[in-house]
C-alpha cells in the first residue's frame, strides 16, 4: 500500500511537487505550441521553396527570351543598317562573321601580280574625224641655215571625243508645177515627213533619248531637261509628260507579245518589289503598289499591280502552266492554284537560305561558329554545282553533288533531333527542311539555277528609279514604266542595242501615222533575222551589267 504523500510529506515538499506539476504542464503546452509552429513553418518553407523554384524557372525563361529578343534586335539592326550581303566583295564569303583576328588581310587594290591584265578596248567601230596638225609657217625652216623643210610623213595619235548637238531639222517640201496643158491637178508637193506625234515638235531621236534616260538610266526627267538647258535647249516638262502619255499605247502590243512568249517558258524566275503610284484606287488605302518581274528563258515581263496577292502570278501564268518557277519563300507563290495542283513546281532560292544563317550568326554571336559551318556547306554546294553545270554529262560530278546534298540533309535532321538546340537554330533548320524539295530541284536538272539573284538584279534598276523619281504619278505612267522595263530587259537578254531598236521602232510608228505598226512581229527579238540582229548589235554596257 502506497503511502499518502499528502500526510507523509512535509508541506514544503507538497508545494514543490505542485509547482513541478504546473511547470511540466506549461512545458507540455509550450512543446505543443512549438510543434504547431514548426509544422506551420515547415509548410510555409515548402510553399516558398516551390515559389522560389517557379521564380527560378521564370527567370530562366525570361533570360532566354531576353537573349532571343537581343538576338532579334541585332539581326534587325544588321538588316537595317549593315551592308547588304549582295554588296560583299568576292573574298568576303562569311559576311563579316569571322573574328577580325582570324580574317585575312585585304589584298592590295589594283592589278594583281601574276594575273593577266585587262584587255584593251576596241573603238575601231566609232566614226573617224581626221585632223592634220601642221607646223607654223615660220617654223618650217632649218633653225640654223633657214632653208625650208620638206614633208616626210606623219605621226598618228588618237583621242576619243563626244559631241552632243541639238538642232532644228527644217524640212522644205518641194512643189512642182506642170509645164504642159493637160487637164487635172497643176501643182504637186512632196509628201509630209512622218511624225511620231502628229503636229508634235520633237523628233524620234529626242523621244528615244528621254525614254532611255528615264527607264534605262533611271534618272528623273528633270535632270535630263536641266542637262539640255546647258545646251541651250529649254524643253518644258509638261511637253514631255504629255508626249509620254501619247507614246504609252505604242508599246502595249509589244508587251502583250512578250507576255505570251514569257508564259511559254518552262523555267521562269519571279520576284517583286514596292512601287509607288500616286492615284486614288478603289478599295485601296495609300499609294503602295507592287512591281512584279517574271524572267523566262528569253523574255522578261514586269507587271504592275496594286496588290502583292497570289492572284498576280496566278493570272500571269495560264491555268494549265507546267514547268519550274524559281522564287524566294514568299507565301503568295505557294498559294497559286497551279502550284497547289502540282502542275507548276516551285524551286526555292539558296541565297535566301544562306541569309538565314548569316542573320543567326550576326544576331547571336555565340552561334557564329555554327553559322559559319553551315555557310561553308552552302558554299561547297555552290562550288560542286558549278562544276556539274560546266559539264552536265559528267556523271561523277553529279554523283558528288548528290552525295553532298544528302549529307547536308542528314546534318540538318540530326541537329533538329537535339533537344538542346537553340530556338534561332531550330527555326532556320526547320525552314530548311520545310523547303527541302524545292531547294533540291536543281540537283536533277542542271538548267535550274540555285538562286534567283538574276531576278533581284533586274529589280535593282526599278528600285533605283523608285528612289529617284518616286514611282509613277498616274496609271498610264505606271503602265509605261512596266512596258519599258520589260522591253529593255528583253532586248538586253538578246544583246540588242536598246537605242538602235527604239529608233527603228519609233520611226516605224511615225511612218504608221503615230500608231503602233499593224504587224509587230518583225520587231520582236526572236523574229529578227541574223542580219538585222547584227545591225542592232549591242555595243552598250547594258548587256554586260545584266549578265554580270
Amino acid at each position: 500500500m502506497e503511502p499518502d504523500l499528502g500526510t507523509a510529506c512535509s508541506p514544503s515538499v507538497v508545494e514543490l511537487l505542485e509547482r513541478l506539476r504546473h511547470e511540466v504542464a506549461g512545458l507540455r503546452a509550450e512543446v505543443n505550441r512549438l510543434r504547431r509552429e514548426n509544422l506551420e513553418l515547415r509548410q510555409q518553407a515548402g510553399y516558398w521553396q516551390s515559389r522560389h523554384a517557379d521564380a527560378v524557372r521564370r527567370i530562366a525563361a525570361l533570360e532566354q527570351e531576353n537573349a532571343q529578343l537581343r538576338g532579334e534586335n541585332r539581326k534587325l539592326q544588321d538588316q537595317l543598317f549593315a551592308r547588304r550581303s549582295e554588296k560583299q566583295t568576292g573574298r568576303d564569303r562569311s559576311n563579316q562573321l569571322q573574328d577580325p583576328s582570324e580574317a585575312q588581310s585585304p589584298r592590295p587594290r589594283g592589278q594583281q601580280r601574276g594575273r593577266p591584265g585587262p584587255q584593251r578596248r576596241d573603238y575601231s567601230h566609232l566614226p573617224v574625224r581626221e585632223q592634220v596638225a601642221e607646223l607654223p609657217e615660220a617654223e618650217r625652216v632649218c633653225p640654223q641655215c633657214g632653208r625650208p623643210l620638206s614633208a616626210c610623213g606623219s605621226e598618228t595619235s588618237e583621242q576619243i571625243e563626244i559631241e552632243t548637238t541639238v538642232y532644228r531639222r527644217v524640212v522644205q517640201r518641194r512643189r512642182y508645177q506642170r509645164t504642159c496643158l493637160c487637164a487635172g491637178q497643176r501643182t504637186f508637193t512632196a509628201p509630209q515627213v512622218p511624225k511620231l506625234i502628229p503636229k508634235g515638235l520633237l523628233g524620234v531621236s529626242v523621244w528615244a533619248e528621254i525614254l532611255l534616260d528615264k527607264f534605262a538610266s533611271h534618272r528623273p526627267t528633270e535632270r535630263l531637261l536641266e542637262q539640255w538647258r546647258l545646251l541651250d535647249f529649254d524643253l518644258s516638262a509638261g511637253t514631255v509628260t504629255d508626249g509620254l502619255r501619247r507614246l504609252e499605247p505604242l508599246f502595249q502590243p509589244l508587251v502583250e507579245a512578250l507576255i505570251q512568249r514569257n508564259r511559254q517558258s518552262v523555267y521562269t524566275q519571279a520576284d517583286e518589289t514596292r512601287w509607288l503610284v500616286f492615284v486614288e484606287y478603289k478599295d485601296k488605302a495609300g499609294y503602295g503598289w507592287w512591281l512584279w518581274v517574271f524572267g523566262g528563258e528569253d523574255t522578261v515581263v514586269y507587271v504592275l499591280d496594286p496588290t502583292r496577292s497570289h492572284v498576280v502570278p496566278e493570272q500571269h501564268f495560264p491555268a494549265d502552266a507546267q514547268g519550274v518557277l524559281l522564287v524566294d519563300r514568299y507565301s503568295a507563290y505557294k498559294a497559286m492554284a497551279q502550284v497547289k495542283d502540282g502542275q507548276l513546281l516551285l524551286a526555292f532560292c539558296w541565297a535566301h537560305v544562306r541569309r538565314d544563317f548569316v542573320r543567326v550568326g550576326k544576331g547571336w554571336p555565340e552561334l557564329t561558329p555554327w553559322a559559319l559551318t553551315w555557310l561553308q556547306r552552302i558554299r561547297e554546294l555552290y562550288r560542286l554545282n558549278r562544276q556539274r553545270v560546266q559539264d552536265p554529262s559528267d556523271t561523277a560530278a553529279a554523283a558528288v553533288l548528290r552525295a553532298a546534298v544528302a549529307a547536308m540533309h542528314a546534318c540538318a535532321t540530326a541537329e533538329l533531333a537535339d533537344p538542346a538546340l537553340r530556338k534561332p537554330q531550330r527555326n532556320v533548320l526547320t525552314s530548311l527542311q520545310d523547303h527541302w524539295s524545292g531547294l533540291t530541284l536543281f540537283v536533277d536538272d542542271p538548267r535550274i539555277p540555285m538562286d534567283n539573284n538574276v531576278s533581284e538584279r533586274r529589280l535593282r534598276g526599278p528600285a533605283l528609279g523608285r528612289k529617284n523619281y518616286y514611282g509613277s504619278a498616274s496609271l498610264w505612267s505606271g503602265r509605261l514604266a512596266a512596258a519599258l522595263f520589260s522591253l529593255l530587259a528583253t532586248l538586253t537578254m538578246w544583246h540588242i542595242n536598246p537605242r538602235l531598236w527604239l529608233l527603228w521602232y519609233l520611226q516605224s510608228c511615225a511612218a504608221a501615222g503615230g500608231q503602233a505598226p499593224t504587224d509587230i512581229q518583225p520587231f520582236l527579238p526572236w523574229n529578227l533575222s541574223p542580219e538585222k540582229r547584227a545591225e542592232l548589235g549591242n555595243e552598250s554596257p547594258l548587256a554586260k551589267a545584266d549578265s554580270g
